[in-house]
């Protein structure tokens, strides 16, 4: 579209308050962007000092996404591939731990000749450096960076800094900033208040920041008077002034955004042309179907962290796009595996019509995933177990079916006599948690004439994984001679990627993440199986009770 030698860059900050919706902003923009025919991309600045996600908790940061090229990331990388319809990489995200560590590993080799090493300039031009990275090979017309945090925060300063820097080096006319800020409700008074956004703005321009947007997220409609008072008290165009309300769906907003002309707005300040409009034909058929299904199915998805959804946000969204593709509403019952004993389990999963066994690490609230498998084996429910969620329904054919009844994983009982899930050779010394599992796009052969085989139509694919522990392959042909059949293997390792039951209408088992590849142009064909299997089974269960 552009004949620009060098990328446009996009910052998004946010004020006021966090989990406003920067990433979903972002997202939205880039949709639309490229639906004009720009190359964009998007990336995360993370002020944290962890290195990257992959050591956090799920409750402290929602899930760790995963790149093709193994990353672990930030789960709003998750949004960006779902919005655009491309994968990122490890580039697109960055954290205050990658910086330091890598200024302080140049220091410690001497690269800095003696200087003393500070913020200014050598933290900041790490992220500089960083930040440019992605428009390096001229792949992109338009790199949106968000930046994680609130201004004003201690730790998201170097950020804002670098930002002042980076705009005055690019040209103005090549970046700008969009600052996301909230429009609290009162409802004692009845009005919207102004004040928050106002201090925010200010904060950012003491900083040496001036937005050249405001993003204003809010419970209700903000009237021309409310925005015209933004506009005067930020240095801005009232055209510049974009309202985000509550919607009933993320997928809504970059259409909602569209409406008020941001994305022509933005290449505008950019000096880039908007006479091509965005093709929307696809998302806007996406959103009809979500919005108006045929049938519904209830699924159970089965963890350990389902108090924060966010735990498992690319599942959630892989239903989403699946469901909608079929016209099926899937209505998620979150179930804690903690919760779960032999004796409650057909009143926790009474009424489901399919079932997902959650990844996660740990021995916590383990044997709730095992006894769902064996509900949903006995009583024929469709089942897809994802990673960790492989491993146990592997455990439980092992100790119900096989009779292994100390059958386990080492990774929660080192002392086991049948470790059916185990250590491949060269985990075994690694005592470092952080990056040292099997990570990121790994090739699967499947099984010809298999049900993946059939699911995929095609029997060479390549899917993300994040794991350390892996199916014991000396167990193989005693579960195969009992039923339980491995359909999908590494060709370079022979480690096993994905198992199905036989005799079971809808068993797979999968070593690898498909939720990570899922978008909303390409939903994940594995999600779709499960579904169309669990309407399958709730047909044939209505059936049969009218019999």
């Amino acid at each position: 579209m552009s004949d620009q030698s060098s990328p446009k860059y996009i910052f998004v900050t946010g004020g006021v308050t966090s989990s406003l919706g920067k990433g979903i902003v972002a997202a939205s923009l880039g949709m639309l962007l490229k639906a004009r025919g720009y190359r964009v991309t998007i990336q995360k600045l993370d002020p944290y000092i962890n290195v990257d996600p992959g050591t956090l908790n799920p409750y402290e940061h929602g899930e760790c996404y995963v790149t093709e090229d193994g990353a672990e990331t930030d789960l709003d990388l998750g949004h960006y591939e779902r919005f655009l319809n491309s994968p990122t990489s490890k580039n697109n995200n960055v954290t205050t731990g990658k910086i330091y560590q890598t200024v302080i590993d140049k220091e410690r080799k001497g690269d800095f000749l003696g200087k003393t090493v500070q913020i200014i300039p050598h933290i900041t031009n790490e992220i500089k450096r960083r930040i440019k990275i992605l428009g390096k090979k001229n792949e992109f017309d338009i790199i949106i960076t968000e930046i994680g945090g609130t201004v004003g925060d201690i730790e998201s300063l170097p950020y804002i800094e670098t930002v002042r820097q980076l705009r005055w080096e690019l040209g103005y006319q090549n970046s700008l900033v969009i600052h996301l800020t909230l429009v609290p409700y009162l409802a004692a008074s009845g009005e919207l208040k102004t004040k928050p956004s106002q201090h925010s703005v200010r904060q950012l321009m003491e900083n040496g920041l001036q937005a050249n947007f405001l993003v204003c997220r809010t419970e209700h409609h903000i009237p021309k008077e409310v925005r015209s008072k933004l506009a005067l008290f930020c240095n801005l165009n009232i055209d510049n002034v974009i309202e985000s309300k509550d919607l009933p769906t993320i997928y809504e907003v970059p259409l909602y955004l569209h409406k008020q002309n941001f994305d022509s707005l933005v290449l505008k300040e950019l000096g880039l042309s908007s006479e091509t409009e965005p093709d929307l034909k696809q998302w806007n058929s996406f959103l009809q179907k979500y919005k108006n299904p045929k049938s519904k199915v209830e699924i159970a998805l089965i963890g350990k962290y389902v108090s924060l959804q966010d735990s498992y946000k690319s599942i959630v969204e892989a239903l989403i796009h699946a469901g909608a593709y079929s016209d099926i509403k899937v209505n998620i019952r979150w179930i804690y595996s903690g919760d779960l004993t032999p004796e409650n389990i057909s009143d926790y999963l009474h009424g489901v019509n399919g079932i997902i066994i959650a990844p996660g690490f740990g021995d916590r609230a383990i044997e709730g995933k095992i006894i769902s498998c064996q509900y949903a084996r006995i009583n024929k429910i469709p089942l897809l177990g994802i990673c960790l969620g492989m491993q146990v329904s592997v455990i439980e054919f092992a100790r119900n079916v096989l009779g292994y009844k100390d059958a386990d994983s080492i990774e929660f009982n080192s002392q086991t006599t049948h470790p059916v899930i185990c250590l491949m050779e060269e985990q075994k010394n690694i005592t470092n948690k952080g990056g040292t599992m099997r990570l990121g796009a790994w090739s699967c052969k499947l099984k010809k004439d298999s049900a993946l085989e059939k699911i995929y139509n095609n029997q060479e694919i390549k899917e993300r994984h994040r794991h350390r522990y892996e199916f014991n392959s000396e167990y193989l042909a005693e579960f195969e001679k009992n039923g339980l059949e491995a359909i999908g293997f590494n060709p370079d390792t022979g480690l096993v990627e994905a198992i199905i039951i036989n005799e079971h209408p809808f068993f797979i088992g999968v070593q690898y993440h498909p939720e990570y590849k899922s978008t909303v142009a390409s939903p994940h064909p594995l999600f779709s199986a499960l579904i169309k299997a669990s309407q399958n089974y709730q047909i044939n269960k209505v059936k049969n009770a009218k019999k």
